[in-house]
């Protein structure tokens, strides 16, 4: 009976955290970066650095949106999957809930200055987190000339040459398999 009491528990707390995540991320899932790292990481403790790392790579690297991805991916760590559920379900009922709010203030309220004013400043705000979340995972990742360098091309790929997203995930997937092999080869001689 323990032990299904402090699921129920988990879950809540899953669905909650997630909740308030889904309610006070601006700017889209990268964003949500920095909030769901100081939340699981710092104060929850439920994933290490490391762990928070992968979860940022895998859920980036997946289709869909990286703030859905990354509940998914903490509600399974932490519960399997019904955790998996309940975070995900936590994570977009606020969005949910928001846009049908907003939807309807936005009929009535036209163009606003308040409004748009107000959405002025929560763009600024969410540039500022996904600059800090670059940062900070920039920190975690960026180790050793192989990933400087695999960093640099994607970047500049991207920037300069506009090249498909999907191509570079691909490209870099593969270098980085690459590497590891040519590593543990070297490692085993």
């Amino acid at each position: 009976m323990k032990k299904n009491k402090r699921n129920y528990s988990i879950l809540i707390d899953l669905y909650f955290t997630f909740f308030k995540l889904g309610l006070f991320t601006i700017g889209g899932g990268i964003a949500m970066i920095p909030i769901m790292q100081d939340l699981v990481v710092t104060k929850k403790k439920w994933l290490s650095e490391k762990e928070a790392v992968e979860c940022i790579t895998v859920s980036q690297s997946l289709p869909g949106v990286i703030a859905i991805n990354m509940a998914t991916y903490v509600g399974r760590m932490k519960c399997g999957l019904l955790g998996s559920f309940v975070s995900t379900l936590g994570v977009i009922t606020p969005s949910f809930m928001i846009i049908i709010i907003v939807w309807e203030l936005l009929e009535k309220l036209g163009n606003n200055s308040y409004v748009y004013g107000g959405f002025v400043g929560l763009k600024s705000a969410a540039a500022a987190m996904i600059i800090w979340a670059v940062i900070r995972i920039g920190k975690n990742v960026l180790s050793g000339f192989f990933k400087w360098m695999v960093f640099i091309a994607a970047f500049i790929s991207l920037i300069i040459f506009d090249i498909d997203i999907v191509f570079i995930i691909i490209v870099s997937a593969l270098l980085g398999i690459g590497y590891i092999k040519y590593k543990e080869r070297g490692e085993s001689k």
